[in-house]
């Protein structure tokens, strides 16, 4: 049985649960309590020596980091069209994970964090000026298409996501972007969607 290690409230670790739940993989949730310093206890360091969560275990083998382990779950348990394997379409998809983990994590993720987590430290000017910047492209982007890329869901569309739709947390509106919102809807109405707290499940039609 594969073992996620992640906080409820953390998108990194939604990202890994709603990748799961799309492609039907079972699994155990393994509450790892931030709050409490958990992922700083050694028992967790010699799991993932980076203090982060999720982690995903999978029997011998452990992955740490959201992006790594949407790539691992969707070569290990899904099939091309959620990462293909030809250089170019790859090519796109690898971009929106960067872009998780530059732009997103700069902006809206930053802004999140401030604001419900209370970390003052972070330049919420910045935080917020990031956060336009990503949600304009984003929203040009989805202008002509329903979704990130290749015309069906990958897993650039579970990584970027979990902080895009948790904007509002970090009091960032999605107002002004309206192909985000309907790609926020579209991507609610996936068969094996869950959402987390933050992030409503669709209603039952």
């Amino acid at each position: 049985m594969i073992k996620l290690y992640g906080h409820e409230l953390s998108g990194n670790s939604y990202k890994a649960k709603l990748l799961l739940s799309l492609l039907g993989v079972d699994y155990e949730w393994v509450k790892v309590d931030l709050m409490s310093g958990a992922h700083k206890q050694p028992e967790y360091l010699a799991l993932n020596p980076f203090g982060q969560v999720p982690l995903l275990v999978d029997g011998d083998t452990i992955v740490a980091d959201a992006q790594a382990i949407l790539v691992y779950l969707a070569r290990q348990y899904g099939n091309e069209s959620w990462l293909p394997l030809a250089a170019e379409p790859i090519s796109r998809v690898i971009r929106w994970l960067s872009t998780t983990a530059g732009e997103i994590r700069q902006g809206p993720e930053s802004a999140r964090l401030y604001h419900l987590f209370k970390v003052t430290s972070l330049n919420l000017e910045r935080a917020n000026q990031k956060s336009e910047f990503i949600l304009t492209q984003l929203n040009q982007h989805l202008a002509d298409r329903e979704w990130l890329e290749l015309g069906h869901p990958t897993i650039a569309d579970v990584a970027v996501f979990p902080y895009v739709a948790l904007a509002p947390d970090g009091k960032v509106s999605l107002d002004h972007y309206p192909h985000v919102l309907a790609w926020i809807d579209r991507v609610k109405q996936l068969p094996g969607f869950v959402g987390m707290i933050g992030i409503e499940q669709p209603a039952a039609a």
